[in-house]
């Protein structure tokens, strides 16, 4: 789909004007010293060389007690066995076959994989072959995004399967437990607890023992809810067990220390992970933004964009990141690869770095306009960047439209304000026309709905309001639980 030509009131509000590069590497990241210079680093000035406070495991410290391999081999992992399945007879046996013949197509939407599964006859799951089973639960837990949809439907197969005693995979075990965690936007301790009671399950009551993958669940749920602890607790335990670490885990590292508010932290995770030999793309440097200015350095965070922008532009050839979820999933596991081959063969790791895609993507963007137009509430520097993303062919998506209603409803409604009710009023026409042009990554939904109606609350008058309410509801085809909520919200700005 193409992407979305920026609506003019973003250059309408305010001329673009380029600033100076900070520090902007060469076109080519064949050494540790350029992929360093991607972020701003303090040298003298920092303790940065003494942390992280968390140590890498060690790889060569051994367990204690007994050794147990549990692996995902046929013969290890499958009862009943793997040619095994109930029989199906006339209806049965036609239900079984849709299902698999639509879970050939590994685009399938899960919602449609799932509608066909829950057409067999309980208790369904035995029905299906050890490797349909797999394919399915595979289908069902690729998503772009976790939420509670998702997670009941990959749970109810999970509880399908226990309840008749078919094991999962290591793979389907982590599943499940980032699943349990992840459904939700913001982590608390309710979130944690379900992860862990799932791990405890996987590991006690399945004797599945958990990966390296496991602990990074379990560590990022911890991190994200603030239970900073726990996570030190899990990342020695995955020590203890000798894990090795991977891209994920770096990754998280850099997260865990954005919410610690540490940027010393940051700037050490980042390089702890250049000097482990993973590859930097996109999806590392969008964590280190973030990470930055969770630790109160915006301006870091800013020039990082700068530097992945410039150098995108210095790489011949270079590509964009793809838009599609399941090719940006392939790509981290090519990258994940191409490091794994690179430690044992140094050589090649520059030719594979210059072979990542280093490059705002839409993501990139949502992180500097949330922070620019919720929490500093400057709209120009939101501007700048909302024009810079045609430069990358990066089409705006509902995230950008609810971070620019939710800066009009904060910032708007005072005397010299940026926000205006002349800018709220083309943002909102330019949502109006993405969502008519049905453009990828836009609906309407509960929030967008309630933080659209508390800008022109703000910004505008109540008249107004009521008419952008009546747009709405001609749009809007909501459930009982968001209309009840967008109408309470719609009567505490006219009643008031």
């Amino acid at each position: 789909m193409s992407s979305i030509h920026q609506p003019r009131f973003f250059t309408a509000c305010y001329r673009h004007q380029k600033g100076s590069d900070p520090g902007i590497p060469a076109g080519e990241l064949s050494t540790k010293e350029a992929l360093m210079a991607l972020v701003d680093q303090y040298d003298n000035h920092s303790f940065t060389d003494q942390l992280p406070l968390l140590e890498l495991p060690n790889l060569r410290q051994p367990e204690e007690g007994p050794h147990v391999v549990i692996s995902d081999e046929p013969e290890d992992c499958h009862w009943p066995p793997q040619r095994y399945k109930w029989p199906a007879r006339g209806e049965e046996l036609k239900a079984v076959e849709r299902l698999e013949e639509a879970l050939k197509d590994i685009n399938i939407p899960p919602e449609e994989s799932y509608k066909l599964y829950r057409a067999l006859p309980a208790p369904r799951i035995p029905y299906l072959d050890a490797n349909t089973r797999h394919r399915l639960l595979h289908n069902l837990g690729v998503v772009e995004r976790k939420d509670e949809e998702g997670m009941l439907r990959y749970l109810s197969v999970v509880d399908d399967m226990k309840a008749t005693g078919i094991p999962l995979t290591t793979f389907e075990w982590n599943s499940a437990t980032s699943f349990a965690g992840r459904y939700v936007g913001i982590t608390t301790e309710v979130e944690v607890e379900s992860g862990l009671r799932s791990w405890k399950e996987m590991e006690h009551v399945a004797g599945v023992r958990g990966n390296s993958a496991t602990f990074n669940i379990l560590f990022d749920l911890a991190t994200k809810a603030g239970k900073f602890k726990l996570a030190e607790k899990i990342y020695e335990e995955m020590a203890k067990r000798g894990h090795s670490f991977n891209r994920f885990h770096h990754v998280s590292l850099i997260h865990y220390y954005g919410l610690r508010a540490d940027g010393d932290g940051v700037r050490k995770a980042y390089k702890a992970l250049i000097e482990a030999g993973e590859i930097v793309d996109t999806v590392v440097l969008n964590c280190v933004i973030s990470s930055l200015i969770r630790a109160y350095e915006p301006q870091a965070a800013e020039n990082v964009y700068e530097r992945m922008k410039r150098l995108h532009r210095d790489r011949i050839g270079a590509e964009l990141p793809s838009r599609d979820f399941r090719k940006r999933r392939e790509v981290t596991k090519a990258l994940m690869e191409m490091a794994k081959h690179a430690k044992q063969d140094p050589a090649q790791l520059p030719r594979f770095q210059n072979l990542s895609v280093i490059a705002p993507d839409v993501q990139t963007y949502r992180i500097l306009v949330q922070y620019l137009a919720i929490h500093a509430g400057e709209l120009h520097k939101a501007v700048k960047y909302l024009d810079e993303m045609r430069w990358f062919e990066v089409p705006l998506n509902g995230s950008i439209f609810l971070a620019l209603f939710k800066g009009f409803a904060i910032h708007g409604g005072i005397r010299y304000t940026q926000w205006t009710q002349d800018r709220l009023e083309s943002v909102w026409r330019a949502y109006l026309q993405a969502i008519d042009s049905q453009h990828e990554g836009l609906y309407i939904g509960k929030w967008m709905v309630v933080w659209a109606l508390k800008a022109f609350g703000k910004c505008s008058s109540k008249n107004r309001t009521m008419e952008v309410w009546e747009v709405i509801k001609d749009k809007w085809k909501p459930q009982d639980e968001e209309l009840q909520v967008a109408t309470k919200v719609l009567r505490s700005l006219i009643e008031t």
